[in-house]
């Protein structure tokens, strides 16, 4: 009687903890499809922890004259300098999910709060319409995690994906932004939009989890 109410409560801790699992993931996914960031949001997520304190050498936001010469260069050098990083600052501001189109509104926020008067700009690339995740694994990402083709965690195999997603969703995310091993950037689909990739990895997962392959 004791092992049966032993092995019950042992069952139903297992299930609270993928039920977490799960909420936490669709939260996440649900902020992803509103994952166009401003540059504020960014700003305050990312850059702020050096450019409000002026940490490392950044020019610190709001001193107009630490931002002049910068102005001057224009947007598309400054954004490079971001992504490829300059100085100090890392590569994407030392978050690899960080996409050009933000950090090029994490600048320009910046540069308006220190004399600068840019217009913030918009992903003219974006599609109209996010994608879901279930699309974009029928669309592409299936032809290589449907059979574990070049290495790619097969859809179904729950240890596989549990391993990956225990060291952080935003990590692997990040890892099919900018390619892994042999899949390419963004899984091979140039037009892919970090939030579509976010919804296509949590789609696979939730598919993992649930023993569901999907065809």
């Amino acid at each position: 009687m004791l092992k049966n109410i032993r092995e019950c409560r042992s069952s139903l801790a297992t299930v609270g903890v993928w039920s977490a699992i799960f909420i936490s993931l669709f939260i996440g996914a649900s902020a992803a499809y509103g994952a166009d960031r401003s540059g504020q949001s960014v700003v305050n997520e990312v850059c702020a922890k050096c450019h409000r304190s002026g940490e490392k050498g950044a020019p610190i936001i709001g001193n107009p004259k630490a931002w002049a010469g910068r102005r001057d260069l224009g947007l598309s050098k400054l954004s490079r300098h971001a992504l490829e990083g300059i100085r100090n600052m890392p590569a994407h501001g030392g978050d690899a999910g960080l996409g050009a189109i933000e950090l090029e509104r994490a600048i320009t926020y910046m540069v308006n709060q220190s004399g600068g008067n840019w217009t913030e700009p918009v992903d003219k690339q974006a599609p109209s319409a996010l994608r879901t995740g279930e699309q974009i694994v029928r669309e592409k990402c299936g032809a290589c995690h449907m059979t574990g083709a070049d290495g790619a965690p097969r859809i179904g195999d729950r240890d596989a994906w549990v391993g990956r997603v225990s060291e952080g969703l935003d990590k692997v995310v990040a890892s099919g932004i900018h390619g892994r091993g042999a899949m390419p950037a963004r899984g091979g689909m140039a037009s892919l939009s970090d939030a579509e990739m976010r919804a296509a990895v949590i789609y696979m997962f939730n598919a993992s989890i649930a023993g569901q392959k999907k065809q």
